[in-house]
């Protein structure tokens, strides 16, 4: 059966600490930021603050700041302090700040699914990858990033290195094929040097 292409961001499969929270880490988003979903990558900008797809530099521009996994702002529309998953791009008094969580943890790994080409097979592993944000779902805060099979290869700079394929449930052979899963840990984020390709 073919692999399904339902991209839903960086999934944190293990790193330092332990669920839920993986020692998130706070940072501040812009109140005029655009969205931004759960398992997005994102950037750091100028200012100290983070931005995803349309607000920060994209994909092969910069440094990742981490992976965002939710915030906390004050709603305007509510008059109370909400907790969400994403972004929602508004609802915070112009020039007000809303404090996100990161994961950005040099030793965490993601679950995230391929796109493009053949998937990745077990030659990649080891090897460098770039993302792409995809469309994120406004109803439930879903990223919809996930790494391009075709751009696999050794430039440094990538922001991603696969680590392994994924095994379906009760299986000893990887799932394959266009649309696969992968295992990837940072390679080029704030908090970890950028490395060339294994």
């Amino acid at each position: 059966m073919a692999n399904t292409f339902a991209p839903f961001g960086f999934s944190q499969n293990r790193g330092t600490g332990s669920a839920p929270t993986y020692e998130q880490v706070p940072a501040p988003v812009a109140y005029n930021t655009a969205n931004i979903f759960f398992g997005d990558p994102v950037f750091r900008l100028s200012d100290g603050s983070v931005a995803g797809v349309t607000t920060g530099p994209g994909p092969g521009t910069g440094v990742l700041a981490g992976i965002f996994v939710g915030c906390k702002y004050l709603s305007v529309s509510q008059k109370r302090t909400v907790w969400s998953n994403f972004w929602i791009g508004s609802d915070v008094a112009s020039g007000n700040t809303v404090e996100a969580y990161l994961i950005n943890d040099p030793n965490a790994q993601f679950l995230v699914q391929s796109s493009g080409g053949s998937g990745i097979t077990q030659a990649m592993v080891g090897q460098l990858v770039q993302f792409a944000y995809g469309t994120g779902n406004t109803a439930n805060g879903i990223s919809g990033a996930y790494i391009d099979a075709t751009t696999v290869g050794t430039t440094s700079t990538l922001p991603f290195r696969i680590m392994s394929l994924t095994f379906p449930v009760g299986s000893s052979t990887a799932l394959t094929g266009q649309y696969n899963y992968a295992i990837v840990a940072f390679n080029n984020v704030e908090t970890k040097v950028v490395t060339a390709a294994a």
